[in-house]
């Protein structure tokens, strides 16, 4: 059985930061790709970063690239977002997935397990 879990949300101010966490069990992050992805009310679920299998390769939304880095620990098999400069547009749930197989992608139906989502709440 696949789990993630995420933590790490909050309520912060505009130009803080946050860090996220993904703790996987039941599959490897060293043999696939892992996924962050955010949904704020009322929009559709939008990619924000990916990595691949082992953390070789990185890929970033336009909107986040710069202020984001998505990293992972293959010992822990945990998958981190670091959020810098957070703006109140970048308030959403944020989720955490694993994708079918070991490149990064920024395609939703490439991944098969979800996360429960961790709120962001970023403040003027």
């Amino acid at each position: 059985q696949v789990q993630l879990v995420e933590s790490g949300g909050g309520l912060v101010q505009a130009g803080d930061s946050l860090r996220l966490s993904c703790a996987a069990s039941g599959r490897t992050f060293s043999l696939y790709a892992m996924g962050w992805f955010r949904q704020a009310p009322g929009q559709e679920r939008e990619f924000v970063a990916s990595i691949s299998s082992g953390g070789g390769s990185t890929s970033y939304a336009e909107s986040v690239k710069g202020r984001f880095t998505i990293s992972g620990d293959k010992a822990k098999n945990t998958v981190y977002l670091e959020m810098n400069s957070l703006k109140p547009e970048d308030t959403a749930i944020y989720y955490c997935a694993i994708a079918k197989s070991w490149g990064p992608s920024r395609l939703s139906y490439e991944y098969n397990y979800w996360g429960q989502g961790t709120q962001v709440t970023v403040s003027t």
